[in-house]
């Protein structure tokens, strides 16, 4: 398995969780708010490179 593929086995489990433990609004905005959080933490130079990244891969 990929690191990749155990991060996102990894997330889905965490949201299953999440959905059992907490009202599902609750869990929504933990799903939502993490990686917004990340995002906005780099810096600019940072985010540019990841939004190029992402481009690329699009358009293959």
């Amino acid at each position: 398995m990929s690191k990749n593929a155990k991060v996102a086995a990894g997330g889905v489990a965490v949201g299953l969780i999440l959905l059992i433990w907490l009202p599902w609004w609750a869990a929504l905005l933990i799903v939502l708010g993490v990686p917004t959080a990340a995002y906005l933490t780099l810096d600019p130079g940072q985010r540019r490179r990841l939004r190029r990244g992402t481009r690329k891969e699009i358009g293959r």
